[in-house]
């Protein structure tokens, strides 16, 4: 997305396009109680430089209250220790150090709708000991990252990423282009041919890959109905005798 927003403004005519960026990724993490895995830990710094990370324990139904808040610690732990950036929610000037919402959020999810006694209807989970209601804060944080997201700091979201991720690789790529990463051959060139020049060797490459793939399928096809009329013919064969 960042690299078609470039080619967009690079253009000579720039082209308005609809802002298909991802301002937030919400990365859900097991409830295992033992920190991060090495998977979690490579992906999420292979995306903390291009992305708003929001790390999210899922299925915090599985733990206590107790076992939660320990998880919560070790992977805030493991996050500076690996030095991994992850989206830290804005607090306003007139709130106190004790308002920050503290990552990761723990959430439930359930399309089940159940009723209680007094006949309310809320989506949660049924178990022997009791419901757990998705909207209620002190059984999951669903309510809350649901408002964080979509009221109160959409907008930070969005200018983050343009001030932040998208400057960031935008500086990078124009960089690289004008001969960081290509040698003498290019240092002279202008920026804006060497990204066209790169965008069309790209499209020339997935074309490549397409009739690569075409071709295999068709090859794959054919040996199919090869078998297939060879499997006919001894069958008829076997009629016949």
């Amino acid at each position: 997305q960042f690299e078609k927003r470039l080619e967009a403004e690079t253009r000579v005519k720039r082209k308005i396009l609809p802002d298909s960026r991802v301002h937030a990724c919400l990365y859900f993490i097991a409830p295992s109680g033992h920190g991060l895995k090495m998977i979690d830990v490579e992906f999420m710094k292979r995306l903390h430089d291009k992305v708003n990370i929001i790390p999210v324990i899922g299925k915090a139904d599985a733990c206590t209250k107790e076992e939660l808040e320990v998880f919560k610690q070790k992977i805030r732990e493991e996050l500076a220790e690996f030095e991994i950036s992850v989206y830290q929610f804005p607090r306003d000037e007139d709130e106190s150090e004790s308002s920050d919402i503290s990552l990761p959020l723990a959430v439930v999810g359930s399309n089940v709708v159940i009723e209680d006694k007094e006949g309310r209807k809320f989506r949660g989970r049924k178990y022997p000991w009791g419901c757990v209601n998705l909207e209620d804060e002190s059984h999951s944080d669903f309510s809350l990252l649901r408002h964080l997201l979509l009221c109160q700091h959409t907008q930070h979201l969005i200018d983050l990423t343009t001030t932040t991720h998208y400057e960031n690789y935008r500086c990078d790529k124009l960089t690289r282009l004008a001969g960081g990463d290509h040698g003498a051959e290019v240092t002279n060139k202008n920026p804006l041919a060497a990204l066209e020049d790169e965008s069309k060797d790209h499209f020339q490459e997935v074309c490549k890959m397409e009739k690569e793939m075409e071709d295999t399928f068709n090859k794959k096809l054919e040996e199919k109905n090869k078998a297939m009329e060879m499997l006919k013919l001894e069958h008829k064969e076997y009629i016949e005798r």
